[in-house]
């Protein structure tokens, strides 16, 4: 009885757990440096949230690849757990396999850029599962594992890669894609088979 106590107490600590600071981010400012700034660094940031990774995006007017330019931006706290980093990651995989890093990268920016936008659901989770948004809910491949390169693509979309793709809402191959209601959408970059579209 005493160890049923025990694991009850445990899980109900966990769950009642939650960050007791924010890392302010500065209009502007890369991840990085707001954080050099206030002298944290991201593998401190990840131990101290217990499986809860609290990042700054920015929403973007641009929609073009920034270079040396600088966009309107305004920071949105968005809030992913652990367990939408591995939906995420698999969607990315799913999506984009064959597709070179930065495509990766630019796949999880346009779901993050989703839950940004006022066209699209709130959380992750109803972004990936809307109804026919994503070929890889439809067919199953969701299900599938994240590779490492994948993981490694959601988490550089999350913090300093975050701006890889300004302004897109959506994604295809041309050369599969068996509806071509993209084609009329104004295209913001191409990386790979994917062109990306706001």
């Amino acid at each position: 009885m005493k160890k049923l106590i025990s694991v009850f107490l445990l899980l109900a600590s966990f769950l009642f757990a939650s960050p007791a600071f924010a890392y302010p981010i500065k209009q502007g400012y890369p991840l990085s440096e707001s954080l050099k700034e206030y002298k944290q660094d991201l593998e401190a940031i990840h131990s101290h949230h217990d499986g809860l990774n609290r990042v700054s995006v920015r929403e973007n007017d641009a929609t073009t690849k920034p270079s040396n330019t600088t966009s309107k931006s305004k920071n949105v706290k968005i809030r992913i757990t652990d367990t939408e980093i591995d939906l995420l990651s698999r969607l990315v995989r799913a999506e984009a396999e064959t597709e070179p890093f930065e495509g990766k990268i630019a796949v999880a920016c346009v779901v993050l850029n989703r839950i940004e936008s006022k066209k699209f659901p709130k959380t992750l989770r109803e972004v990936i599962y809307a109804r026919g948004q994503f070929q890889p809910v439809q067919n199953g491949e969701i299900n599938k594992p994240a590779d490492k390169e994948s993981i490694k693509a959601v988490r550089a979309a999350l913090t300093e890669q975050r701006n890889l793709a300004p302004g897109a809402l959506f994604f295809y191959n041309p050369d599969i894609a068996t509806s071509r209601w993209l084609d009329t959408r104004t295209t913001t970059m191409v990386i790979g088979q994917h062109v990306f579209k706001k």
